[in-house]
């Protein structure tokens, strides 16, 4: 097209030329007066460079080419995209045991059950060395009748827990006063919040990571395009369940810090 529309404005041009050549100079008009002459036949040739138009480049992470439907079945020679998975959503429902259990605004029964105290025998959950029982929302009672000896560790797992706790004996009793919640303790549960989320995504990674070698190893056995597909649905899930770990984070961190 772009040569047609040169064609189309020099014709004029070469019409002009033609007439100068044809026209014998000795008529009284010299070379001069017949190019003025011609002159409003002339017009203004402009050069004009056309430029391919850039295509958006791909976002990181894969996803300029949409979404990839998740098929097991499709490069099992690979590697297991459901163990994958099952490996990653193990990773996230970690991370939301961890948020109900330990970072709290209310301590909980459940989130003492928890607490791991070294023994001499091992560690053992707190739960397995004396019966929690809460006497009120602001009191806790720990019944060490069964294992008295194990009462100074498991003051120092209770203190040591992070929970804001500050356990009290008294005799086979470690009684576990509830502090008030303040902005200070709010922000200290947020910001453990937020490194817990970091470290369920880092093992997130870990599984995506472990399942890439897994497809490059395979790619003496199987096409390129089976392999490469994999690695999209591997990188797919990754991008998902680190995903939905931040929105768990959010959601937390609104629930702490409201």
């Amino acid at each position: 097209m772009s040569l047609i529309r040169s064609i189309i404005r020099l014709q004029p041009l070469v019409s002009c030329a033609t007439s100068i050549i044809r026209q014998p100079v000795n008529h009284g008009r010299s070379a001069n007066q017949l190019l003025s002459c011609r002159s409003h036949d002339l017009v203004k040739i402009t050069a004009v460079r056309y430029y391919a138009k850039k295509g958006k480049k791909p976002q990181k992470g894969g996803k300029g080419g949409g979404r990839v439907e998740i098929n097991s079945s499709v490069g099992s020679a690979v590697t297991d995209i459901e163990a994958v998975r099952g490996k990653m959503q193990k990773a996230l429902d970690a991370l939301k045991e961890e948020y109900v259990k330990n970072l709290s605004l209310r301590t909980s029964v459940g989130s003492l059950d928890s607490i791991s105290v070294q023994t001499i025998n091992g560690r053992f959950p707190l739960n397995h060395l004396g019966q929690i029982v809460m006497k009120s929302p602001q009191m806790y009672h720990v019944n060490m009748v069964g294992a008295p000896q194990e009462i100074p560790s498991v003051l120092q797992a209770i203190g040591q827990s992070g929970m804001n706790l500050n356990p009290i004996q008294e005799g086979n009793t470690i009684k576990v006063p509830i502090p008030k919640v303040t902005k200070e303790h709010r922000e200290n549960l947020a910001k453990k919040a937020k490194t817990a989320c970091n470290k369920t995504k880092d093992q997130i990674r870990d599984i995506r990571n472990q399942a890439m070698k897994e497809a490059k190893k395979a790619k003496s056995t199987v096409s390129e395009d089976t392999v490469r597909l994999v690695e999209k649905q591997v990188q797919q899930l990754t991008d998902d369940f680190n995903g939905n770990a931040e929105k768990i984070l959010e959601a937390k961190s609104k629930e702490l810090l409201k």
